[in-house]
Parts: C-alpha cells; sequence; structure tokens
C-alpha cells in the first residue's frame, strides 16, 4: 500500500465519498440497521443516521489522510459510546448495527469500483486500513460503553435505572419502557409526590404495569393507567397519557402539578389539566417577580399587616369569595376578612372580584406570605 500512486488513492478516497454523499444510502442503510439489529430498531432513524454518518465522515479522512483516528474521532466514539448505553442497547446490538452499516457501504463501493477503472487491489488496500481504523473505534467505543453502563447500574436497583431512563424521554425512554414491560401505544401517565422522611414507597396494585421509587427526594411513578388515589396521604401531581419519548415533560407538569395542589392545600391525586392555570402561575417565578415589584409600594404601605391582609384575601379567594367560610378558617370576623378585601382593593388597585384580577390578586397574596416566611400548603 505504501507504493500506491497518489492518483489511484485519491480515486478511492473519491469514490467513498460519493458514495456515502448518495442520497438512496443512507435510508437504505438505516432500514437495514433496523430490520437487522431488534435492539435499536426502536431509535429514531435520524439517530441512526446522524451518528452512521459521522462515523463514516471521520472514516474517509483518516482514509484520506492514511491514518488511524484522532483522539477527536474517539471523544466522538466514547459519546455514542455512552450515549447508547444511557439509551440500554447492549454493545453488541451496537457493533452489531455498526457491521450492518459498513457492509453496505463496502458492498456499494465494490460495485461503484468496477465502472470507475478503480483496481480490486487499490480498494483492497483502502479496506484494510479502514479495519484498522474501525478496530480501534470499536475498542474505544467498548470501553466507553463499558463504563457508562457500570456506572448506571451502580446508581440503585434496576427499577430505579429504568425509571430514570424513562424520565429522560426521546428514544432512552422507548427503550426503557420496552425493558420494563410498558407498552408503546396507548399512553403511559407520570405521578409525582412528596414522601414523608424514611418512608417507603406504597403498594400500587390493580394499575397494570408500573414503575414507582423515590428519585431526587421525590416518590414518582409511571403507570399504564392513571392511578385516582396513593396510599399515604397528601398530594400527589400527576399528568398524561403521553408515549414514552415524552415523559421528560410529563414529569415537570406532574411536578407542577404537585406544587399547585399543594399551594392550595388539596389532597388525594391531582391531574395537571384540573390546575392548569396555578401550575402555569407556580412555574413562573420570573412574571411572580414582576407582579411585586409593581405592587412595591402598596407593601410598603401595609407594613407589618401585608401578612393578615394578604392571608384573607387568600383565604376568601380559595373559599370561594365566601367571607364566612374565610373567617373561620382565619379565626376572624365575617367583617374583617371584608375590609382586609377592600383594603388590599384600594391599595393595590387590583379588582379580586374580577376573575382575572383574582388570579393576580391570589398570585400576589402568595407571593406576600411567602416573602413573609410563611409555610406555603
Amino acid at each position: 500500500m505504501a507504493g500506491q500512486d497518489s492518483t489511484g488513492w485519491s480515486g478511492v478516497v473519491d469514490l467513498i465519498e460519493r458514495v456515502v454523499g448518495e442520497d438512496d444510502l443512507m435510508p437504505s442503510v438505516v432500514t437495514g440497521v433496523r430490520s437487522t439489529v431488534r435492539e435499536v430498531a426502536v431509535l429514531p432513524a435520524a439517530d441512526i443516521a446522524g451518528h452512521t454518518r459521522a462515523l463514516l465522515a471521520a472514516a474517509t479522512r483518516a482514509l484520506a489522510a492514511r491514518r488511524g483516528p484522532t483522539e477527536a474521532e474517539l471523544s466522538f466514539v466514547e459519546e455514542l459510546g455512552s450515549t447508547r448505553a444511557r439509551q440500554g442497547v447492549p454493545i453488541e446490538a451496537v457493533l452489531g448495527a455498526i457491521h450492518v452499516a459498513e457492509r453496505a457501504i463496502w458492498s456499494r463501493a465494490r460495485e461503484v469500483a468496477a465502472g470507475r477503472g478503480i483496481e480490486a487491489h487499490v480498494l483492497l488496500d483502502a479496506r484494510e486500513l479502514y479495519d484498522d481504523w474501525a478496530q480501534a473505534v470499536r475498542a474505544r467505543l467498548i470501553t466507553a460503553h463499558r463504563a457508562a453502563d457500570t456506572g448506571r447500574a451502580g446508581a440503585g436497583d434496576r427499577d430505579l435505572a429504568v425509571l430514570r431512563r424513562l424520565l429522560e424521554g426521546g428514544s432512552a425512554a422507548t427503550l426503557a419502557a420496552a425493558e420494563a414491560g410498558l407498552p408503546a401505544g396507548g399512553g403511559l401517565w407520570v405521578l409525582v409526590a412528596r414522601p414523608a422522611d424514611g418512608a417507603p414507597a406504597p403498594p400500587v396494585r390493580d394499575l397494570g404495569p408500573v414503575l414507582l421509587a423515590h428519585l431526587d427526594g421525590l416518590l414518582v411513578g409511571v403507570f399504564t393507567r392513571a392511578p385516582y388515589r396513593l396510599s399515604g396521604g397528601g398530594p400527589a401531581g400527576l399528568a398524561g397519557p403521553a408515549e414514552p419519548e415524552d415523559m421528560g415533560t410529563l414529569r415537570r407538569l406532574a411536578l407542577a402539578a404537585l406544587t399547585a395542589a399543594e399551594a392550595t392545600g388539596r389532597e388525594g391525586v391531582v391531574h395537571v389539566a384540573d390546575v392548569a392555570v396555578l401550575a402555569a402561575v407556580a412555574d413562573r417565578a420570573d412574571l411572580a417577580a414582576m407582579l411585586t415589584d409593581r405592587h412595591r409600594a402598596a407593601f410598603a404601605e401595609f407594613g407589618a399587616h401585608v401578612e393578615p391582609v394578604a392571608a384573607a384575601v387568600r383565604a376568601w379567594l380559595e373559599s370561594g369569595r365566601d367571607v364566612t367560610v374565610a373567617a373561620e378558617r382565619l379565626f376572624v370576623h365575617p367583617n374583617t376578612v371584608r375590609n382586609r378585601v377592600q383594603r388590599f382593593a384600594a391599595l393595590t388597585g387590583i379588582d379580586p372580584a374580577d376573575p382575572f384580577g383574582a388570579m393576580n390578586a391570589w398570585w400576589l397574596c402568595r407571593s406576600w406570605l411567602a416573602a413573609q416566611g410563611e409555610p406555603q400548603r
């Protein structure tokens, strides 16, 4: 190979570049990979095509320079190995997918080479150099995959590891759902609760396949049917249904539902759609800051009375504007609630009897009480 003329070598490199660039090649390769290697069949076609195209581009550059892989190329390979490990794709399947792609590309190259007058021994030299490059790539790929897989397995038991991958969303979630026996179609539900310290995950029955574990200080579950109650008491946020790849979004929505339920004193399982406005409010700290800043003068005017006024307005709104119920909740006279609501409206200019004004009033009072250090239910 060392004696090969530069014209012949540039010709074979040009051939490989043209083959890789053919419009119909990559879709054909992806189809072949997904039909041959079952473990990667659930990955998005764009995912497989993107990584395959990047590997081929790196290999072509190496062939053109007659060298092995660079550290930059190996860094990409490490990332690929780690990604596939997080997605739950076995290393054997990763290597198998690469082999299927290689075979398709070199088969196409042999077909085209004859028509371009490229001698067989030149193509063979290129294939041998490619094999040397690929061997180094496979070694780094295996090492990175095993390192990522070991780290993931050490983080907890199998259910927790699968749950973490499922809540990542995307292709990782699709694979995790299949591993956990959750259906790919029909939708999944995510529940989030705040467990008592040290409390084990409660038993869940009659809800089909389910994953339930403590995760990042919360009790998080993925269900195949909507749970309407959870033993142990307290509120829980629920979101769904959605497909496995959307689990990351569902987790965020379920947590927003939990926050809204806690803020309004609700108990039991609360679907995010039932507290959509409150969930949106709880998720916008930037707007809350703007709201409190706009009414800073009223806050200062209330002085030491800001807490009882805010508590009265909030209790009145949360009691359906019933002064008697609000007064019982606060252990004060109904006229006291009326006076404080009127005082609030006069100083802030917000009309809590208006639907939109009521929302702003509730949000502002909740923010004021939080600033005073009152625990938010």
